[in-house]
C-alpha cells in the first residue's frame, strides 16, 4: 500500500487549532457535566480529556502503569482500547483543576515538537493506529480523534456542531481513507458493489467505493453516480457519530438511495474506530 504523504505546516495547523477548541470546552464544562457519562461507553466527559492527554504523552514518549482490572471492562475491547483506558484511568484520580493543568501542559509540549519537525520527518514510516504509514498519516488521524471529541463535548454542552471548515476537512478526509475499509471489510460488500456517500455538512464532499477484488476509493463510477448500487447521505457529523460508534449516534439520519440491503450491511458495521 502507498504511503501517505500529507502537508506537515496545514496538519500541524489544524491540531493546534483542534487542541485550542477542546482547552476551551473541557474550561466551560460545569462540574455536574466534567463528571458525567460522555457519550462514549465507560467513559465521564472528564475520561474524554484525560484520553487526549494519555494520547499525546504517549507520543512525548511518557507512560502510566495500568490498572489489574481494564482488560475485564466491558467497554475495552483490544490493546489500544487497553492503551486509551490505562490514560484515562490513571486521571480519574486527579482532580479537575490537575487533569486541566495536565491537558495545557502536554498541548505546549507536543505543539513545540510538531512545530520542530520537517517535512521529512513527517513523511517517515511509522506505527499509527492504521498500520504502518507515515507519522504525518498519524497526526492526520489525531486531527480526527480530536475533532471527533470536540463533537463529544459539544454534544455534552449542547453546543451545536463545529463549524470550522478546515479542522472539519481534515478529520473528514481521515474517515473517507477508512470507508473502503468499512464497505469492504466490515461489511462484506459482494464484488462489484458501488456505495457512493454524500457528504454534507460543515465539509462537504462525495466519496464512492468500488469493491473490484477489494475495496477501494475511486473518483468516478463506470456510467457515472447513476451506477451506484446505494447512495448514503449523510451530515458529517453524524456520520463521525456512526463511525465512532457514540451513544448518540442515529443511523435514520443517513438518507438511504438504492439498495436498502447493502446500506443497512454498511451502516450496521460502519463503527469501526476503535
Amino acid at each position: 500500500m502507498p504511503l501517505t504523504v500529507v502537508d506537515k505546516d496545514s496538519i500541524t495547523a489544524a491540531l493546534t487549532t483542534e487542541w485550542a477548541a477542546l482547552q476551551s470546552l473541557a474550561a466551560q464544562l460545569t462540574d455536574e457535566q466534567w463528571s458525567a457519562p460522555s457519550v462514549l461507553p465507560g467513559w465521564t466527559n472528564a475520561d474524554i480529556v484525560a484520553h487526549i492527554i494519555g494520547t499525546e504523552s504517549m507520543l512525548d514518549g511518557r507512560d502510566v502503569e495500568a490498572a489489574a482490572d481494564i482488560t475485564s471492562r466491558t467497554h475495552v475491547k483490544n490493546p489500544i482500547g487497553e492503551l486509551n483506558e490505562r490514560w484515562a484511568d490513571y486521571f480519574r484520580d486527579e482532580s479537575r483543576e490537575e487533569v486541566l493543568a495536565a491537558l495545557d501542559e502536554i498541548i505546549e509540549v507536543r505543539t513545540a515538537a510538531l512545530m520542530a519537525m520537517t517535512q521529512d520527518e513527517f513523511d517517515a514510516q511509522t506505527a499509527t493506529p492504521a498500520g504502518p504509514d507515515t507519522y504525518g498519516r498519524f497526526m492526520r488521524i489525531r486531527v480526527f480523534d480530536c475533532w471527533i471529541h470536540e463533537v463529544d463535548l459539544r454534544d455534552a454542552l449542547a453546543y451545536g456542531s463545529p463549524s470550522d471548515p478546515v479542522t472539519a476537512g481534515v478529520a473528514l478526509d481521515e474517515i473517507s481513507s477508512s470507508l473502503p475499509f468499512v464497505v469492504g471489510k466490515r461489511a462484506s460488500a459482494p464484488d462489484g458493489s458501488r456505495v457512493r456517500f454524500d457528504i454534507t455538512g460543515v465539509a462537504p464532499r462525495e466519496v464512492r467505493v468500488a469493491v473490484d477484488g477489494r475495496a477501494g476509493l475511486v473518483e468516478s463510477f463506470d456510467g457515472g453516480d447513476d451506477a451506484a448500487d446505494v447512495t448514503l447521505r449523510v451530515d458529517g457529523v453524524d456520520l463521525a457519530r456512526l463511525a465512532g460508534g457514540r451513544r448518540n449516534a442515529d443511523p435514520s439520519a443517513v438518507i438511504v438511495t438504492g439498495d436498502e440491503a447493502l446500506a443497512k450491511a454498511v451502516l450496521d458495521r460502519i463503527d469501526y474506530v476503535i
